[in-house]
């Protein structure tokens, strides 16, 4: 190639697309409805400037990754990313982030609930270089949560931001938002420290940068969703306090782990109520109460760790009685524990009934996460 032909190549003549100067992640699950819409006005809105969508998504049983291609056939700024295996927005995210060359990239929601006319503000602010992270808050002056989130939901929103702010000393205003932009090598930076699993994949790089990061707030209403479901349900909680935990602890300890935990903690509340129930109204001797209340607390475990705690690994139908029946099993050992201490405990004195059956039943913890996490929710 002359210098005359590299001259016209470089100058996009030969129909060499630029690089993205922006990547836009959006992390998706059951957005098929959604994604064509977003990436229309992302098209209106970001004229002008060289950018890029990254979708992510987790494998959508309504068609979103085929939707998403589709529009990617036709159009070389849309990308895709479709994920097996492995479920959650915080992971989808880091993915797509580690995936782009932008120097600048942004997350935010394929459900139309983030007001995408506010992203040239923010790519501005970053590219003025007073900045390496700005979000988009509903907690700022001008900015409110308008009519996509429920009474209840907002009001949970204001103590888990209370919580970030005070536990982790995180000066944002809206640690929870899901609408953000950040130089790509700060991202890349903080991405070891990260954790893959829950939804607030802001809080986890703002507590992780350690206050190195320079952050702008800009203000943004919440959009009332137009078509699918929110994904947030209710186990979404002991996620995010989870999150808080490992963050809290220097991530000392995994999230899962106290996803397990925490998890456990409620078990611990439902085998204590059985076990009064069955020795009180049933007339069960201890041993055989501590016993039926442990499986009951087995299964109640077993659900909301399948729920939550492996979210990601999610087994459902013939998979999931067959993961109860190994759940059973595995735990059986730490039962023989349980049983076992707590006994010690109650023959010396029938009314430490608390204390035992407590001490029975965090025996028998450790065992349960590694052997669970081994065959019950292995990997495959």
């Amino acid at each position: 190639m002359d210098s005359a032909q590299m001259e016209k190549a470089s100058s996009g003549e030969q129909g060499i697309v630029r690089a993205a100067e922006l990547s836009i992640i959006l992390p998706t699950f059951n957005e098929a409805e959604n994604v064509p819409i977003l990436v229309g006005l992302l098209k209106d809105t970001l004229k002008g400037i060289d950018w890029e969508v990254i979708v992510v998504d987790d494998n959508s049983p309504d068609g979103t990754t085929e939707a998403s291609r589709r529009i990617a056939a036709v159009d070389p700024r849309v990308r895709v990313i479709r994920r097996i295996g492995r479920r959650g927005l915080s992971g989808a995210c880091i993915e797509g982030i580690l995936s782009s060359s932008a120097t600048y990239v942004a997350v935010m929601d394929a459900d139309l609930q983030h007001d995408e006319s506010l992203l040239p503000k923010m790519l501005a602010e970053l590219k003025g270089g007073q900045a390496d992270l700005v979000v988009a808050s509903r907690k700022v002056a001008g900015g409110t949560i308008g009519e996509g989130l429920s009474s209840v939901r907002a009001w949970g929103s204001n103590i888990a931001n209370s919580l970030a702010q005070k536990l982790l000393n995180v000066s944002l205003s809206d640690p929870m938002s899901g609408f953000f932009m950040i130089r790509r090598e700060k991202a890349e930076a903080v991405a070891p420290k990260l954790s893959a699993q829950g939804f607030k994949i802001l809080l986890d790089i703002v507590s992780s940068s350690e206050g190195t990061l320079r952050i702008k707030e800009l203000p943004f209403t919440f959009r009332e969703r137009k078509h699918g479901e929110s994904k947030l349900d209710t186990l979404v909680t002991l996620d995010y306090f989870g999150l808080l935990l490992a963050k809290y602890f220097g991530d000392a300890i995994s999230v899962r782990f106290l996803m397990f935990g925490l998890v456990g903690a409620s078990g611990l509340v439902v085998h204590l109520i059985a076990l009064r129930m069955l020795m009180v109204f049933e007339g069960f001797e201890f041993n055989l109460a501590q016993t039926a209340a442990s499986f009951v607390a087995m299964t109640s475990n077993f659900f909301l760790n399948n729920q939550l705690t492996y979210r990601d690994r999610r087994l459902h139908g013939v998979r999931m009685i067959v993961g109860l029946l190994t759940f059973y099993a595995v735990c059986s050992v730490g039962v023989l524990a349980n049983v076992g201490v707590a006994n010690l405990i109650y023959v010396n004195d029938a009314y430490w009934w608390f204390i035992a059956g407590t001490a029975g039943a965090v025996m028998g913890a450790v065992w349960n996460y590694a052997a669970s996490s081994a065959l019950t929710w292995r990997k495959g």
